[in-house]
């Protein structure tokens, strides 16, 4: 019988915090054919369309967005975390559970007009992700959609980036958070 992505996502409890069900995306990185399959899938629905960059959220998001990028022969743009990009950036906050974040992008990392694909492990709250369209916004491009290996539907992230008129492509659900 043959693995699915889901097969390939080991669940390790009470991970950050008790009540907590991380999904580790590594173990599914670690298998070749698994990793294959999951890029593969990220990027099915926009082949043939015309994708300029490829842009990867911090820090799995890289891995991914990075390899869709390859196989798309594209460019691949980091959004990362505050203070981790030399030169000059734009900023976004987004609210956390408890908090608030901020994430950046360089200035320079995308012309007007630029077709984006954004890509990234996991959809929860959509918070980081929404804050990604919006800095790929300010710079005029085009986010053609986001795509996550993993849907955590009961937190809600797939209705925010619908509300805001994207594309989502997830290839698995896990139920909680």
């Amino acid at each position: 019988m043959s693995k699915t992505v889901k097969d390939l996502i080991r669940s390790i409890v009470d991970f950050p915090h008790e009540g907590i069900v991380f999904r580790d995306v590594t173990t599914l990185f670690a298998d070749a054919e698994g990793f294959r399959m999951a890029i593969g899938q990220l990027l099915a629905p926009y082949k043939g369309e015309r994708i300029d960059k490829v842009i990867g959220l911090e820090a799995r998001g890289f891995i991914l967005g990075g390899a869709v990028a390859h196989q798309l022969s594209t460019g691949f743009v980091p959004i990362r975390k505050k203070g981790k990009l030399p030169g000059a950036v734009i900023s976004e906050a987004y609210q956390l559970e408890y908090g608030e974040a901020v994430m950046e992008i360089h200035d320079d990392a995308l012309t007007p007009g630029e077709r984006v694909l954004i890509v990234d492990d996991l959809l929860a709250t959509g918070g980081t992700a929404a804050a990604a369209i919006t800095l790929c916004q300010r710079l005029r491009a085009e986010v053609m959609g986001c795509a996550f290996v993993i849907d955590l539907p009961e937190l809600g992230g797939r209705k925010v980036l619908e509300g805001l008129g994207m594309e989502v492509h997830t290839l698995c659900e896990f139920d909680g958070h």
